[in-house]
């Protein structure tokens, strides 16, 4: 039992490295280090398996199974290790690994980077800065597209980046987080609907899907929490989250951007382009006003508060269940 404690001090102090020192820019970063894997494993399963839709199928699941296996029995296998030496050279260790696979202070300081662009040298040099921070083209953004660019990252990325990553080491403990963290970012790389990995994707794009059913709801929920909690409007947000929480292609992505689009009275979305092709998508929110670099920094705030908030009702949720299983 004092290795679950262990394991759950372990999250705390990770999540509080990570609001005091951020993701530390490297590329031995344990991610970096997934990612570059992810790359390695896709050319070995291309060479394997056969071109047709179903070889690349079969070899997207064949590199999907072995980086999850490889990015979570690294750090089991590690912890397994140290905690057998010293319970507290165990804790050391796994605050370590937990600290990595989050990203609160980074992401609040690469989106306020776009905001303070925008203020302080116009919109090419916000357009440079969120580009640092999203997936879509952005050469042709307007002054406004940029700042809801930059706000729908920090709603979409608190999820992916804080709360699922908690949710899955207070489950599992560091092993947990990488487990999702592999594949989340195995969907990042993999998981676009183009000609080259419709198939080859197919599989991350469908597990990331899956494992943040849960824990992209209940960051919305939390994110909901923290607009009354920050002065924002909360009642607007549960709105608004209601009706437009499956406003994308992704059964998960307008969850958390449904929730902040209402507590700011800012409509999120709509169509954008990636890779030079035009995605036609709805709208999430209502246009009550218009979007303002302030609403960057406010979004931040709530992202933040919701993630403490996430991480308090994580971390009693699993003492209450242990208290009960004695």
């Amino acid at each position: 039992m004092r290795f679950v404690f262990a394991s759950l001090l372990a999250v705390i102090i990770g999540f509080a490295a990570d609001l005091v020192f951020g993701d530390p820019s490297s590329r031995f970063h344990p991610i970096c280090l997934i990612g570059n894997f992810i790359s390695y494993m896709e050319k070995t399963a291309r060479r394997i398996f056969p071109e047709t839709p179903k070889g690349e199928r079969a070899g997207g699941v064949f590199c999907g199974l072995t980086v999850i296996l490889v990015s979570a029995g690294i750090p089991l296998f590690l912890l397994l290790f140290f905690y057998r030496i010293s319970i507290f050279l165990g804790l050391a260790a796994e605050a370590v690994l937990c600290y990595f696979a989050l990203s609160a202070k980074t992401l609040k300081k690469e989106s306020v980077h776009v905001a303070e662009a925008l203020e302080e040298e116009g919109l090419e040099a916000g357009r440079k800065a969120v580009s640092r921070i999203v997936g879509r083209d952005t050469q042709s953004l307007t002054r406004e597209g940029v700042m809801k660019a930059a706000v729908e990252t920090v709603a979409e990325n608190y999820s992916d980046g804080v709360a699922a990553p908690l949710f899955y080491m207070i489950l599992l403990g560091a092993p947990g987080g990488y487990f999702y963290k592999s594949i989340n970012t195995m969907d990042s790389m993999l998981g676009y609907k183009n000609e080259r990995y419709l198939n080859f994707g197919r599989f991350a794009a469908k597990l990331d899907d899956a494992v943040n059913f849960i824990p992209a709801r209940l960051a919305a929920l939390f994110l909901i929490l923290s607009a009354f909690l920050c002065g924002q409007d909360g009642k607007m947000a549960w709105k608004i989250f209601r009706r437009d929480r499956f406003n994308h292609a992704s059964p998960n992505s307008a969850q958390t951007e449904s929730a902040a689009a209402g507590a700011l009275h800012v409509q999120l979305a709509g169509d954008a382009w990636y890779f030079g092709k035009l995605y036609k998508k709805p709208v999430i929110g209502d246009d009550i006003r218009q979007v303002e670099t302030e609403d960057i920094r406010r979004i931040n705030q709530m992202m933040i508060t919701a993630s403490a908030v996430a991480l308090a009702v994580f971390v009693c949720a699993k003492t209450f269940l242990l208290w009960l299983c004695g």
